[in-house]
């Protein structure tokens, strides 16, 4: 907002922008003055100056591969004391970031040629009752074994994850497994609406569910690749499998 007035204010004025936008002339003239003296800023901006200027040497001192973890502890063994949720904003802010050892794992591969239903969603992940709207994925979680493949079915409407199965391999029948086991503990009404949502991957499981209605699950749905499990983690209000993707 801030940038905005800076951009237009010869065109159109401080005054008449704030006017349109819900910020005070006082709030952004305080901006502009702490930018021009930072003396004049508050004591957490200040202390936010001082600490970049430790991270940053941190992570250069170190050849730039530090993450958050290891420079919070690097800056603890120098009695610099900071919140580690403190160091990951900063370094967020200033567009630090370690280095992920190993290779990532993709666990959506798009198959454009291959027929699928319409979306039927078109991200709107609300329902109005139990056992109306199920959207379906899978990520793959890091464990000290190697990583493992994670399917689940939640409900929309209940926000809770109604089947899933975990699998060493990325095989098309534990993401069937996972849709039956939510298909046998809900046990929807044949009829009832049910509409099973995923996205465009091209894994088999997937595939195959459309092939395997019955159960009671009236209807399969599909959106662009990778945008249900960004929306499935809103549905439910928190990442259930952890953010991997």
């Amino acid at each position: 907002m801030i940038a905005f007035i800076d951009d237009h204010r010869h065109a159109y004025g401080v005054e008449p922008i704030c006017r349109v936008l819900p910020i005070a002339p006082s709030t952004y003239y305080a901006h502009a003055a702490q930018r021009v003296d930072p003396s004049k800023a508050s004591a957490r901006v200040r202390g936010d100056l001082v600490l970049c200027q430790h991270i940053r040497r941190v992570w250069e001192e170190n050849f730039s591969v530090y993450g958050v973890r290891k420079v919070w502890r690097q800056l603890a063994r120098e009695g610099i004391t900071v919140a580690r949720c403190t160091v990951a904003r900063l370094m967020r802010q200033m567009g630090l970031q370690g280095v992920v050892r190993g290779k990532g794992v993709r666990t959506t591969i798009s198959q454009q040629a291959t027929p699928c239903p319409a979306d039927r969603v078109n991200r709107q992940f609300r329902a109005p009752r139990p056992n109306a709207l199920w959207v379906a994925d899978f990520t793959y979680v890091a464990t000290w074994a190697g990583f493992v493949y994670t399917a689940f079915v939640i409900d929309a409407y209940a926000r809770r994850i109604v089947g899933w199965r975990v699998s060493r391999t990325a095989h098309a029948s534990f993401v069937l497994d996972a849709l039956e086991q939510a298909l046998y503990e809900r046990r929807p009404v044949q009829g009832g609406g049910l509409v099973h949502h995923s996205d465009r991957g091209g894994q088999g499981g997937f595939k195959r569910s459309l092939q395997h209605p019955e159960g009671g699950c009236d209807g399969h749905s599909k959106s662009a690749v990778g945008s249900v499990w960004t929306s499935a983690v809103t549905v439910t209000g928190s990442a259930a499998f952890g953010g991997t993707r």
